[in-house]
Protein backbone atom coordinates (compact mmCIF):
# COMPACT_ATOMS: atom_id res chain seq x y z
CA UNK A 1 0.00 0.00 0.00
CA UNK A 2 2.76 2.22 0.80
CA UNK A 3 4.37 1.72 -2.64
CA UNK A 4 0.95 2.13 -4.75
CA UNK A 5 0.26 5.74 -2.38
CA UNK A 6 4.04 6.29 -3.48
CA UNK A 7 3.83 6.00 -7.23
CA UNK A 8 0.15 7.61 -7.08
CA UNK A 9 1.12 10.76 -5.38
CA UNK A 10 2.36 13.51 -7.65
CA UNK A 11 5.77 13.81 -5.57
CA UNK A 12 6.95 11.58 -2.84
CA UNK A 13 9.85 11.04 -0.37
CA UNK A 14 9.81 6.89 -0.73
CA UNK A 15 12.10 5.61 -2.77
CA UNK A 16 11.67 2.15 -4.21
CA UNK A 17 14.70 -0.31 -4.44
CA UNK A 18 14.97 -3.14 -6.24
CA UNK A 19 16.88 -6.49 -4.87
CA UNK A 20 18.15 -9.38 -6.71
CA UNK A 21 19.04 -12.80 -6.06
CA UNK A 22 21.17 -14.75 -7.86
CA UNK A 23 21.17 -18.30 -7.44
CA UNK A 24 23.30 -21.18 -8.96
CA UNK A 25 24.41 -24.87 -7.50
CA UNK A 26 28.31 -23.56 -8.55
CA UNK A 27 27.63 -20.97 -6.21
CA UNK A 28 29.19 -21.08 -2.93
CA UNK A 29 26.70 -18.27 -1.49
CA UNK A 30 23.95 -16.55 -3.85
CA UNK A 31 24.51 -12.95 -5.78
CA UNK A 32 22.93 -9.95 -3.82
CA UNK A 33 22.08 -7.05 -5.73
CA UNK A 34 20.37 -3.79 -4.74
CA UNK A 35 19.31 -0.56 -6.80
CA UNK A 36 19.93 1.76 -4.81
CA UNK A 37 23.25 2.78 -2.45
CA UNK A 38 21.11 2.79 0.96
CA UNK A 39 24.00 3.23 2.84
CA UNK A 40 27.63 2.61 2.57
CA UNK A 41 29.10 -0.75 3.30
CA UNK A 42 33.18 0.04 3.32
CA UNK A 43 35.35 2.77 3.00
CA UNK A 44 38.26 0.58 1.01
CA UNK A 45 37.05 -0.34 -1.19
CA UNK A 46 34.28 2.37 -1.49
CA UNK A 47 31.43 -0.22 -1.77
CA UNK A 48 27.70 1.21 -1.00
CA UNK A 49 24.50 -1.39 -0.48
CA UNK A 50 21.13 -1.94 1.36
CA UNK A 51 20.76 -4.23 4.10
CA UNK A 52 17.63 -6.33 4.63
CA UNK A 53 16.45 -10.20 5.30
CA UNK A 54 14.67 -10.36 2.58
CA UNK A 55 15.11 -13.63 1.27
CA UNK A 56 16.41 -15.16 4.51
CA UNK A 57 19.29 -12.94 4.42
CA UNK A 58 21.48 -11.80 7.20
CA UNK A 59 21.54 -8.08 7.38
CA UNK A 60 25.01 -7.66 8.84
CA UNK A 61 26.97 -10.45 6.69
CA UNK A 62 25.25 -10.81 3.63
CA UNK A 63 24.30 -7.30 2.44
CA UNK A 64 22.31 -6.01 -1.06
CA UNK A 65 25.59 -4.84 -2.91
CA UNK A 66 24.71 -1.68 -5.29
CA UNK A 67 24.54 -1.85 -8.85
CA UNK A 68 22.94 0.37 -12.02
CA UNK A 69 20.20 -1.53 -13.74
CA UNK A 70 17.71 -0.34 -16.04
CA UNK A 71 15.37 -2.56 -17.25
CA UNK A 72 13.29 -3.37 -20.43
CA UNK A 73 10.23 -5.05 -19.56
CA UNK A 74 8.75 -7.91 -21.85
CA UNK A 75 7.42 -8.07 -25.02
CA UNK A 76 4.07 -9.33 -26.19
CA UNK A 77 5.15 -11.45 -29.56
CA UNK A 78 3.33 -14.18 -30.46
CA UNK A 79 6.16 -16.36 -31.64
CA UNK A 80 8.57 -15.98 -28.71
CA UNK A 81 8.14 -16.17 -24.95
CA UNK A 82 7.91 -13.16 -22.91
CA UNK A 83 11.40 -11.69 -21.62
CA UNK A 84 12.38 -8.85 -19.47
CA UNK A 85 16.52 -7.70 -19.59
CA UNK A 86 17.91 -5.99 -16.81
CA UNK A 87 21.07 -4.49 -18.14
CA UNK A 88 23.83 -3.95 -15.05
CA UNK A 89 26.22 -1.04 -15.32
CA UNK A 90 29.74 -0.78 -13.87
CA UNK A 91 29.52 -4.47 -12.10
CA UNK A 92 32.87 -5.90 -10.38
CA UNK A 93 34.73 -7.61 -12.86
CA UNK A 94 34.25 -10.97 -10.73
CA UNK A 95 30.44 -10.83 -11.06
CA UNK A 96 30.39 -10.48 -14.70
CA UNK A 97 32.61 -13.07 -15.38
CA UNK A 98 30.56 -15.10 -12.61
CA UNK A 99 27.14 -13.85 -14.46
CA UNK A 100 28.71 -14.78 -17.92
CA UNK A 101 30.13 -18.29 -17.18
CA UNK A 102 27.00 -20.44 -17.16
CA UNK A 103 26.38 -23.19 -18.83
CA UNK A 104 22.89 -23.96 -17.11
CA UNK A 105 20.15 -22.12 -16.41
CA UNK A 106 20.75 -19.30 -12.96
CA UNK A 107 17.35 -18.56 -11.02
CA UNK A 108 17.10 -14.84 -10.08
CA UNK A 109 14.67 -13.75 -7.45
CA UNK A 110 13.74 -9.86 -7.49
CA UNK A 111 11.80 -8.07 -4.51
CA UNK A 112 10.72 -3.92 -4.77
CA UNK A 113 10.90 -2.51 -1.48
CA UNK A 114 11.38 1.29 0.37
CA UNK A 115 14.83 2.76 1.08
CA UNK A 116 12.65 3.39 4.39
CA UNK A 117 11.76 -0.21 5.21
CA UNK A 118 13.70 -2.57 3.38
CA UNK A 119 12.67 -5.56 5.17
CA UNK A 120 9.29 -4.83 4.20
CA UNK A 121 8.50 -6.37 0.28
CA UNK A 122 5.68 -4.44 -1.67
CA UNK A 123 6.19 -6.99 -4.74
CA UNK A 124 8.14 -10.13 -5.50
CA UNK A 125 8.81 -12.09 -9.00
CA UNK A 126 10.31 -15.77 -7.69
CA UNK A 127 11.83 -18.56 -9.67
CA UNK A 128 12.94 -16.84 -12.72
CA UNK A 129 15.55 -18.05 -15.35
CA UNK A 130 18.29 -16.41 -16.68
CA UNK A 131 17.97 -17.41 -20.50
CA UNK A 132 21.36 -15.62 -21.46
CA UNK A 133 23.99 -12.96 -20.23
CA UNK A 134 25.84 -10.75 -22.41
CA UNK A 135 28.68 -8.29 -22.05
CA UNK A 136 31.87 -6.99 -20.36
CA UNK A 137 32.75 -5.89 -16.84
CA UNK A 138 31.25 -2.68 -17.86
CA UNK A 139 27.58 -3.73 -19.00
CA UNK A 140 26.00 -7.06 -17.98
CA UNK A 141 22.83 -7.48 -20.13
CA UNK A 142 20.90 -10.20 -18.48
CA UNK A 143 17.61 -12.27 -20.16
CA UNK A 144 14.80 -13.09 -17.68
CA UNK A 145 11.74 -15.57 -18.67
CA UNK A 146 9.92 -18.16 -16.68
CA UNK A 147 10.35 -21.51 -16.07
CA UNK A 148 9.78 -22.76 -19.73
CA UNK A 149 6.49 -24.75 -19.53
CA UNK A 150 7.41 -26.89 -22.20
CA UNK A 151 10.04 -28.66 -20.05
CA UNK A 152 6.71 -30.23 -18.59
CA UNK A 153 6.17 -33.60 -19.90
CA UNK A 154 2.29 -33.49 -21.21
CA UNK A 155 -0.06 -35.49 -20.53
CA UNK A 156 1.37 -36.35 -17.10
CA UNK A 157 -1.08 -38.88 -16.10
CA UNK A 158 -1.86 -41.91 -18.95
CA UNK A 159 -5.64 -41.65 -19.68
CA UNK A 160 -6.65 -45.15 -17.97
CA UNK A 161 -9.70 -46.99 -16.10
CA UNK A 162 -8.57 -46.54 -12.86
CA UNK A 163 -7.14 -42.89 -13.27
CA UNK A 164 -9.48 -41.20 -15.11
CA UNK A 165 -13.05 -43.31 -14.60
CA UNK A 166 -15.10 -40.52 -15.90
CA UNK A 167 -14.18 -41.24 -19.22
CA UNK A 168 -14.94 -44.87 -19.67
CA UNK A 169 -18.66 -44.72 -18.83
Amino acid sequence: MNARQALDAASSAEVEVALFVIEHPSLASPVRLSTDPTERLSADPLIYGTRSSWFGANKVTEPYLFVLVSAELPGDQDDAPAAATLVLESVDNDIAKLLRSFTDRPVIHMAVVLASSPDLVEMECRDLRIVAAEGDAGQVSLTLTRAPIEDETVPMDRFTRDRFPGLFQ
